[in-house]
């Protein structure tokens, strides 16, 4: 039988959970072999208190999951930020009706604002389709120096810092209530080129980190495999 869930908008009832759901993004994190925005426990309650994250429980009340709202030059922007899933639950669906339900949230708080965010997850980019994302480039993206300045705790900030925020291992995704595709199209869109997606996603990240792979040769003799694994099965 599939786990049923309950999604629902956070408040400061929730603000205990605050310190469990950071520790699990920073694990997650290492996992994967990437960086996040750290955020503090603090924070997290914050964005409870304002009614701006989400939380998901089992129907008997074991926390799930959760997501939360930022904004990004004066409103324009808005990213759904720090989605994570408690390991028992991956895998299951989960991220997606957490994505959908703050997506949602953010549509009603924030109905001008276009959401964006940033992956190297093919999973996550089709859950971004399905809600009418597309990619875009980085310079359609907010140039708020705080956003971007939450990007120095990934492996790769070097390399964005070398593309001049203009590229990166990432894959940039963009909904803009203003002018987008519905859902459906950009769905199937994905669905259609999927592959393309994956194969264009791997070409531009071995480009990306060869200037790096070389650099490390030249200073060491030799390329360092271990450095070369880290980052080619953190893709």
């Amino acid at each position: 039988m599939e786990q049923e869930f309950r999604i629902l908008i956070a408040n400061q009832s929730y603000q205990d959970f605050a310190q469990i759901i950071c520790d699990e993004m920073e694990s997650s994190a290492k996992a994967r072999g990437t960086g996040i925005a750290k955020r503090s426990p603090e924070y997290v309650k914050e964005k409870m208190r304002e009614g701006k994250a989400v939380i998901a429980f089992t129907t008997e009340g074991i926390w799930a999951g959760f997501c939360y709202i930022e904004t990004w030059s004066h409103g324009e922007y808005v990213a759904n930020s720090g989605l994570i899933v408690a390991p028992p639950f991956r895998k299951g669906g989960l991220a997606r009706q957490i994505k959908r339900k703050i997506f949602e949230l953010s549509r009603s708080l924030y109905p001008d604002s276009k959401i964006f965010g940033l992956t190297t997850g093919l999973a996550v980019m089709k859950i971004n389709s399905e809600l009418g994302y597309e990619p875009v480039t980085y310079s359609e993206l907010t140039q708020d120096e705080a956003f971007w300045a939450g990007c120095k705790s990934c492996v790769n900030y070097d390399i964005l810092m070398a593309k001049e925020r203009k590229n990166c291992m990432c894959t940039a995704m963009l909904y803009d209530p203003k002018d987008h595709f519905e859902p459906e199209e950009t769905a199937r869109d994905f669905r259609q080129h999927s592959k393309l997606y994956e194969r264009f996603m791997k070409i531009k990240q071995w480009k990306l980190l060869k200037p790096f792979m070389k650099k490390e040769k030249d200073t060491h003799g030799a390329a360092r495999p271990k450095s070369l694994l880290h980052y080619f099965f953190s893709l």
